[in-house]
């Protein structure tokens, strides 16, 4: 063999040798890669499951929100339903009163204004029905006033008292709507105990 020879086949071995050395660390370094890669999708994937899990709590918890409001309005809304019934079965207790006990009740609501005085009016179907001393009852119920001849049929029960521009309702609506809210809990209370 040749001295060229010779040289070219000790460079053939180093260049050899050189290749398996960086084929080696490459072939390691791919590993690594690799297997930083699997770590890191390990954790990529670990990190949406917990977010995954996270929304899906936050979600949950949101329905289980919504669909308690949602039962607390229904709830709510059958009440609701409920005392406006029983205000509407007061009303139609109150103006199916016989006449003597429907007229009380008049003495009653009169005797809530104090000293004032005017003119009453009736709805039609009162006026005609009115006791002949309505107004002195009326008076000894603390309020003077004379009978209007004419109905006001704004109303259809209870009363209102005019005194020039001044004008007190007393019909069995406006004084349940004034009252709604004490009338509402006193309902609420009986209606719903417990």
């Amino acid at each position: 063999m040749s001295s060229g020879e010779k040289i070219l086949s000790v460079i053939r071995a180093d260049s050899e040798s050189t290749i398996r050395e960086i084929r080696a660390e490459a072939e390691a370094k791919g590993a690594r890669i690799v297997e930083n890669g699997k770590d890191k999708a390990a954790e990529i994937r670990g990190s949406a499951e917990r977010k995954k899990a996270e929304q899906t709590d936050k979600l949950m918890k949101a329905s289980k929100s919504r669909a308690e409001l949602e039962k607390r309005n229904m709830l709510l809304k059958a009440k609701r339903a409920e005392i406006d019934k029983a205000v509407e079965a007061v009303l139609a207790y109150m103006s199916g009163l016989a006449d003597k006990e429907y007229f009380e009740l008049i003495y009653k609501l009169a005797a809530t204004l104090g000293k004032k005085e005017g003119i009453v009016y009736l709805c039609e179907r009162d006026l005609k029905r009115a006791p002949k001393d309505l107004e002195a009852r009326l008076r000894k119920s603390g309020i003077g006033a004379k009978l209007g001849g004419a109905p006001d049929n704004s109303i259809k029960t209870g009363f209102i008292l005019k005194n020039g521009d001044i004008e007190d309702n007393m019909s069995f609506e406006a004084v349940i709507a004034e009252r709604r809210e004490a009338i509402e809990d006193l309902i609420n209370r009986e209606l719903f105990k417990g």
